[in-house]
């Protein structure tokens, strides 16, 4: 999960500049998406993920464990992991640029909390995206134990860091 784990953060860290949504609004008088989804923070997430996901492979194929675990592998070949990193990274990606247009609609402003799937709309982008690009290497990896450790830690995890991204500067609220 780091290559979808690590885009948001980096977009946040990374981001600004001309909005994807370039300033339009739609009938409802809001933005499509609103100023913090950024062309500059969409580009650098995909690419931190993408970064993180093949640092992963090197390390997995060099023999690399963690407490005795070893990570699993992308794909069987270059373009297999390739594909299924980048669809973790920007999947990621998308699953927050959705729920930031459904936050449009539903009139909450940027940066208000929407606890639940505030934590979980990178995860089901980054598990939708993998999964039509990449259906037998999802279903393989993706086991539902997975699935339920992924969906109880994903949210502890997020806070965590939304905190800390706070105490940084780089979030102006802490969810």
């Amino acid at each position: 999960m780091l290559p979808a784990y690590t885009p948001s953060p980096a977009a946040s860290l990374f981001g600004g500049g001309k909005p994807i949504d370039f300033g339009l609004t739609l009938k409802d008088g809001e933005r499509i998406f609103g100023d913090g989804k950024t062309f500059r923070g969409l580009v650098a997430g995909t690419i931190i993920g993408l970064t993180i996901g093949l640092i992963q492979v090197v390390l997995v194929l060099n023999g690399f464990t963690l407490f005795k675990i070893q990570f699993p592998i992308f794909g069987n070949t270059i373009t297999g992991a390739a594909a299924v990193i980048f669809s973790l990274s920007f999947g990621s990606l998308l699953g927050d640029l959705c729920m930031s247009f459904i936050k449009r609609r539903l009139k909450l402003k940027r940066g208000a909390p929407f606890p639940v799937i505030d934590q979980l709309d990178f995860v089901l982008g980054a598990w939708v995206l993998a999964y039509l690009v990449a259906p037998v290497w999802f279903v393989t990896h993706f086991t539902y134990k997975i699935i339920i450790i992924v969906l109880i830690l994903t949210p502890l995890l997020h806070v965590s860091t939304n905190v800390i991204g706070y105490l940084i500067g780089v979030k102006k609220e802490p969810w």
